[in-house]
């Protein structure tokens, strides 16, 4: 007989979501090995929430840069500006945000281990065996002893296939970006403190395009649902329209962005899912970090409960917890993204209404404090019925 390590909780998946995990199970007294693969940057605009820096401690150098103003485009090229008064949206380079979270959880007491996960095994004491494959051509597969697994691995998540009925089934819109220098092109008119968003059929037919500042750099990208569009076609003509054909390209990603939450996050026995493996990114914006990370700690206090207990109903928590919160933002989104992305014609007039300024305050306050505003009925009861000119094609687009 030989000595082995079993941990409380194995987090698989170092991303914002694993990484918060994996840094709060360890801070509780857990003891907590966070397996993640080497050298995988997540395709990604970056763009997190004040409330974001707020609930996860999250320190101002990890922000590159502030943006003060979203320039949202009309297929008509018709430009609407959506001042942020009195707020901003934090931007992150995910090289550098992700690696501090993961070395966050790993001086509270986090074990790391790189590789890549293979399947999960059952000792016959009830723990869970974790296997995978170490970083590097020919290293022997190694294996990781725990009583719970917390699955962040990604939209295309392997323990949610392998684990959790209907999981790894989830719809997904492809994204794709290129990561850019702007500081060698001085005449592209690109504002550091501006995001801007395409609505434009022929750059997306179905979700939408962005230019997105990272301080010196930027990330210009975007996705779509519809196999076989042209990606990177689509992401080279937005870089031309914007100046920016001739920046230098720091490097290219391309990953699948799931948009619906799955029904069941847990196997009801020793797994619970959580971030992108749970399907937890907003439909119509795409943002995903905030969510992720509130996911890992749901799903970190889901696990915490279970392993006092030993209750595995308690890995049920998680999702029913992250959907009262949520659940209705992200029905009322999807129901949006169905309706306005689907035509060039409907594109332009949700831009249209995008210029409304009881929209842009509703919006730029719903997304910063990550819920619904409640404290102005007046201005819901006239975003209503101009919601409604619009469905019935009463209003002017001009």
């Amino acid at each position: 007989m030989t000595d082995r390590t079993v941990y409380d909780a194995v987090v698989i998946g170092g991303g914002p979501c694993g990484a918060t995990a994996a840094d709060d199970l360890s801070r509780a007294g857990w003891s907590v090995a966070l397996l993640d693969k080497a050298g995988r940057i997540k395709p990604c605009g970056g763009a997190i929430p004040p409330r974001l820096l707020r609930d996860f401690s999250i320190p101002d150098d990890l922000v590159v840069a502030k943006v003060r103003t979203a320039r949202i485009i009309a297929p008509s090229a018709r430009v609407v500006d959506m001042p942020i008064d009195g707020g901003f949206v934090g931007m992150v380079d995910r090289e550098v945000f992700d690696e501090a979270l993961r070395a966050r959880a790993e001086r509270a007491g986090a074990v790391r281990y790189t590789g890549t996960y293979e399947r999960i095994s059952r000792r016959g004491d009830g723990t869970a065996t974790v296997h995978f494959r170490p970083a590097g051509d020919g290293e022997a597969e190694r294996t990781i002893d725990a009583r719970v697994v917390v699955g962040a691995d990604g939209a295309r998540s392997r323990v949610a296939r392998d684990e959790v009925p209907g999981g790894g089934n989830v719809k997904c819109v492809f994204a794709y970006h290129e990561i850019v220098s702007f500081d060698d092109q001085p005449g592209s008119g690109f504002d550091g403190e501006r995001c801007d968003v395409y609505y434009e059929g022929g750059l997306s037919p179905d979700f939408y395009a962005w230019i997105f500042p990272h301080g010196s750099t930027a990330s210009v990208g975007t996705g779509s649902m519809q196999k076989g569009f042209g990606l990177r076609t689509a992401t080279a003509a937005l870089r031309s329209r914007a100046g920016l054909a001739g920046a230098r390209t720091i490097r290219r990603e391309g990953a699948p962005i799931p948009l619906k939450p799955l029904k069941r996050w847990d196997n009801g026995r020793d797994v619970v899912l959580a971030g992108d493996a749970a399907g937890t990114v907003a439909p119509a914006s795409g943002e995903g970090i905030y969510y992720a990370m509130l996911g890992g700690r749901l799903a970190a206090e889901a696990a915490a409960r279970f392993l006092e207990t030993g209750n595995a109903a308690e890995l049920g928590g998680a999702r029913r917890s992250f959907m009262r919160l949520h659940g209705r933002v992200f029905l009322i989104l999807g129901i949006m993204q169905s309706f306005w992305y689907k035509n060039d014609r409907r594109r332009e007039r949700f831009v249209k209404m995008c210029g409304d300024p009881d929209v842009q305050r509703l919006t730029w306050q719903a997304y910063m404090n990550k819920e619904l505003v409640k404290a102005d009925p007046l201005a819901h009861v006239r975003i209503f019925f101009k919601d409604l000119a619009h469905l019935l094609g009463l209003a002017r687009v001009t």
